[in-house]
């Protein structure tokens, strides 16, 4: 029923564009579906390919090392309380800091692909520290008295009781944190100093006026999103799956 929707729900985005395009909204600058995918297939795998996979490569990396330092912050807190104050005015200040304005100093100090990983990252942090902080703080009581009887201690009742009743919520974290880190390496594209990516064939198409090619780039940076977000779901599947037959 849940593909269902979802399959209906695309179905109508998709509906609703090609009205659009038809009725000329915009002042034409929404080109039918059927054109943006013909573009798309002239354009090729030779345009969409390589700038596609170099966007990806720092969408993960900046992924892998927002998620490991928010997820470690996290774990921080869980084995020592007193450091959740300093925990939780870092992340609200990455969440919260305008990182478009990081993003030209971390171009100047470091350059190449660096701002590219670095919005990544800062994309990702915060969601997924909450995420895990609520998660660790999930446990069941019961079962973190019964270590703690049994002489266990902090590092004792973390990995087994807390981190396991942690995973549902990092996973949900994770899967919101995927789609931000690509979003994050586009906008990192987009700042310069790099000559490849979506963010940089995206600029390209505007600055052309090629309004086809435009479309054809955003659609191909969804897909990123959602092949990121879908690979975090069939992962957290696998490892918590648990949590889909209680969702049954």
């Amino acid at each position: 029923m849940k593909r269902l929707g979802g399959l209906l729900g695309i179905l109508g985005l998709v509906g609703v564009w090609w009205l659009a395009a038809a009725l000329g909204l915009a002042g034409g600058t929404i080109p039918s579906p059927w054109r943006v995918l013909h573009t798309m297939y002239t354009d090729g795998w030779q345009l969409y390919g390589p700038n596609f996979e170099i966007t990806a490569i720092g969408a993960l990396k900046g992924f892998l090392w927002g998620n490991a330092l928010a997820i470690g912050l996290a774990v921080a807190v869980a084995l020592i309380p007193q450091f959740e104050s300093l925990a939780t005015q870092l992340a609200i200040l990455s969440y919260c800091t305008p990182l478009l304005a990081l993003g030209p100093i971390i171009l100047v100090v470091f350059g190449g692909r660096t701002p590219t990983v670095f919005l990544a990252a800062m994309y990702c942090f915060f969601t997924t520290m909450v995420g895990t902080l609520a998660g660790l703080r999930s446990a069941d009581p019961a079962s973190l008295d019964l270590v703690r009887a049994y002489g266990g201690g902090r590092w004792q009742r973390l990995y087994r009781v807390q981190l396991i009743a942690a995973l549902p919520n990092t996973f949900a974290a994770l899967k919101i944190a995927a789609p931000s880190a690509v979003l994050g390496a586009i906008i990192g594209e987009y700042l310069g100093g790099v000559d490849s990516g979506i963010g940089v064939a995206l600029t390209a198409a505007q600055t052309a006026y090629n309004v086809p090619r435009t479309w054809g780039m955003a659609l191909a940076a969804a897909a990123l999103a959602g092949l990121g977000y879908a690979i975090v779901a069939l992962t957290a599947r696998l490892v918590t799956p648990w949590t889909g037959e209680e969702a049954r």
